[in-house]
């Protein structure tokens, strides 16, 4: 199946003469789908398309919004194997990722709605003035842009789209140029059950998404991806003030201080730093392990690494899928490179892989660096793939020092049988996630979100939404 789509304005989609193709990254040879570039005169038009449906949309009472929604999230659940189909041709990951990656974000969807639900924020407060009375209520923000990255075409959108919508907003969705099939089966499924304007779906690069959200009539900005994108997208947005909601990158660490059953702890830090070839802004990166357990978790991950099936995302025997595009690839292939110039020793993988039937297919041997020096590249930046780094450290305080010392703030993980090392580790640890004796894999239902340089803003799940998705207002009522 070729995806070919254009851009939904209006509930109509549009076409112009230029396009953009997409590539299956386990073929790289085979194009995946055909979209339309939009004009910037189309930014225009879907900004006010957005505004004349959220106007009616706002008035609506939210158990009628949420009702509509979640007849939404109902077609999202019965096309799961499309969207999954459509997530692995374009994405990577394997047919039971893309399958788990829709039901998460049917969950967290619904979770959502319950907040809007509540009426979350809106409260009565006491008055310091006889015959007055105070309350505090939330209001929908208006036009949200929402730009999407590609390692998840589907859940990521869709944990803007719930929230977006149930509070009263109408959303333009950007997503990655590639991986854009998957944002425009949801604007599919989203006609006859949502009005027309409400969802809409863009196509572009940073020409486009700068008009976006520079755009005088965008209220929010909500976006996942690098940090360096982010940091454009705040200067953009100077120019209409309109309110950002940033998920950005991070440098997340599995900190290993003691376990009883080694074995299980391995379990859990592999699964969490290789599901999805690494490309999760939650994968484990960095593991610091206390010296005298160094040799058993190298060893132990090297193994669990090895073994795992590298191949085509839809051969049901594939555990890890290639890297999305060669620009990534590129860049995994540099980091560990320069991993090799600092010292670190390759335990397992390192290289590029040719799988039979796949031929220049982007993938690349989930790998495992031992001996990674605390002040190296590979112990500090985001590598985006199949790559741990293992740091050691010899105490608490030391492993402490090194799991906040990076630059990001998104999510860590501790495994201790120690009361009081795990109690320091809650207490200090510099990350908006923090998982204690499991990997860094999040409930749909407990806010997502980072501190420092992995977020800026409200988090994406959770109560705390509404902080982005309305804007607060104080009520006196006097007789």
């Amino acid at each position: 199946m070729k995806f070919t789509y254009g851009n939904l304005i209006g509930g109509v989609w549009r076409d112009t003469p230029s396009t953009f193709h997409t590539m299956n990254p386990a073929r790289p040879s085979q194009c995946a789908g055909t979209y339309a570039l939009p004009t910037t005169g189309m930014v225009d038009e879907a900004v006010e398309a957005a505004a004349d449906a959220q106007r009616a949309w706002r008035k609506l009472p939210a158990p009628e919004r949420c009702a509509a929604l979640a007849r939404f999230v109902d077609a999202i659940e019965a096309n799961r194997e499309r969207l999954a189909h459509a997530v692995t041709v374009e994405q990577g990951k394997t047919l039971v990722e893309s399958r788990g990656e829709i039901a998460k974000a049917c969950a967290e969807s619904r979770f959502m709605l319950q907040h809007v639900m509540t009426g979350e924020g809106t409260r009565h407060v006491p008055a310091l003035r006889a015959g007055v009375r105070n309350m505090v209520l939330r209001r929908p923000r208006g036009v949200i842009v929402a730009i999407t990255p590609w390692n998840f075409p589907v859940m990521t959108p869709m944990r803007k789209i719930a929230p977006a919508l149930g509070f009263g907003n109408a959303v333009i969705i950007k997503a990655s140029e590639f991986t854009p099939a998957a944002a425009c089966i949801l604007g599919e499924l989203a006609a006859g059950v949502l009005p027309d304007g409400l969802l809409q779906v863009l196509h572009g690069g940073p020409d486009i998404g700068n008009a976006l959200v520079s755009h005088p009539g965008v209220h929010g900005v909500t976006f996942t991806g690098s940090v360096g994108t982010g940091k454009r997208i705040v200067a953009a947005t100077a120019s209409n003030l309109a309110e950002v909601s940033l998920e950005l990158g991070g440098k997340n660490a599995a900190v290993i201080h003691d376990a009883d059953d080694l074995d299980a702890c391995l379990d859990q830090v592999a699964n969490a730093a290789l599901m999805c070839t690494g490309q999760r802004c939650t994968a484990v990166s960095r593991v610091l392990v206390r010296r005298e357990l160094r040799a058993q978790v190298a060893q132990g991950l090297a193994e669990r690494a090895g073994n795992m099936r590298v191949g085509n995302g839809l051969d049901a025997a594939t555990q890890l899928g290639p890297i999305t595009h060669r620009a990534q690839l590129d860049h995994v292939m540099s980091a560990v490179s320069k991993a090799r110039e600092e010292g670190a020793r390759v335990a397992v993988g390192g290289r590029r892989l040719e799988i039979e039937g796949c031929e220049g297919g982007y993938f690349f041997a989930p790998t495992v660096l031992d001996g990674v020096r605390p002040d190296s590249a590979a112990a500090r930046e985001e590598i985006f793939g199949p790559v741990i780094s293992i740091v050691e450290y010899e105490s608490l305080d030391d492993a402490l020092n090194l799991l906040n010392s990076v630059e990001y703030g998104l999510t860590a993980a501790f495994f201790s049988n120690d009361a009081k090392a795990i109690a320091r580790f809650v207490e200090e640890c510099e990350t908006g996630m923090l998982h204690v004796n499991h990997g860094t894999v999040p409930d749909s239902h407990m806010p997502f979100g980072g501190i420092k340089a992995s977020g800026v803003g409200a988090y994406s799940v959770g109560p705390s939404a509404a902080a982005f998705y309305t804007t607060e207002h104080a009520v006196y009522l006097g007789k």
